[in-house]
């Protein structure tokens, strides 16, 4: 008879190993059929049923429920799917150091474009039609807190390197997540403009909200030259590689 060799916490290494793999396994299996449940969508629109599901991702039914506990365990990892992909798009946009305007344009345009791709998915989750059971996990608010999470540092960073009170990042970033939010649903019902004019109206609103506080705070900027942000903050444009933005700098400018 061999002898079961016993890991430091006095369990079986093999028996460890076997659950690390069945854990892999589920892990792995769970996200194809995520990704099965987005393509139904595709095909047969927010109020897709398991069937279809099921049918997409090539199982029956029952092989599903061992993976997810029910529809709304389903619905959770699909809309953690979809925050996922929003954030693959968003993220570039908003480390990106090229000039302000642009990076605003860009992060608009990638919320954008990720609702225009994918419409239905986006009412899915929005819609919550498909659970049978209440949701205890917020799929969109846990998704604009991220985004909001995200836009506060970055607000509350150039703020501080302004010297001007920060205090306000964390509501102006919620306040500006809900409006692009609510535009994009208008949006993606009534079509009436291109998703160009749509994201040149929101970027044009968001811009004039910044340079009106900066204004105010007596420091004013060129939102198409590079803002970057480091030890000081540069404005860089191709004649002057080194000018910083301030109160100083701007009142010489």
């Amino acid at each position: 008879m061999g002898r079961t060799v016993k890991g430091p916490n006095g369990s079986s290494d093999g028996t460890d190993a076997r659950r690390e793999r069945w854990r892999g396994h589920r892990e792995t299996r769970r996200a194809e059929f995520v990704e099965a449940t987005i393509r139904a969508i595709g095909k047969h629109g927010p109020d897709v049923g398991m069937d279809e599901i099921a049918a997409e991702a090539g199982v029956s039914k029952p092989v599903l429920y061992r993976h997810f506990t029910d529809k709304s365990d389903l619905y959770v990892a699909v809309g953690q799917r979809g925050t996922e992909m929003l954030m693959e798009r968003m993220g570039p946009a908003l480390a990106d150091d090229g000039p302000l305007l642009a990076r605003i344009s860009g992060a608009v345009d990638a919320y954008l474009i990720t609702i225009e791709e994918q419409p239905d998915l986006y009412r899915f989750v929005v819609r919550r039609s498909f659970t049978d059971r209440p949701v205890e996990q917020d799929v969109v608010t846990e998704d604009k807190e991220l985004i909001a999470a995200a836009l506060a540092r970055l607000l509350g960073d150039y703020l501080r390197a302004f010297e001007l009170d920060s205090g306000g990042a964390e509501p102006w970033a919620h306040a500006v997540v809900g409006m692009v939010q609510n535009a994009g649903d208008w949006w993606l019902e009534r079509q009436s403009m291109s998703r160009q004019s749509l994201r040149d109206y929101l970027a044009k609103i968001i811009w004039h909200a910044i340079d009106g506080l900066l204004r105010a705070g007596g420091i004013e900027i060129d939102p198409d030259l590079p803002l970057t942000l480091g030890p000081r903050l540069r404005l860089v444009d191709d004649t002057d590689d080194h000018r910083s933005t301030g109160r100083e700098a701007n009142d010489g400018a």
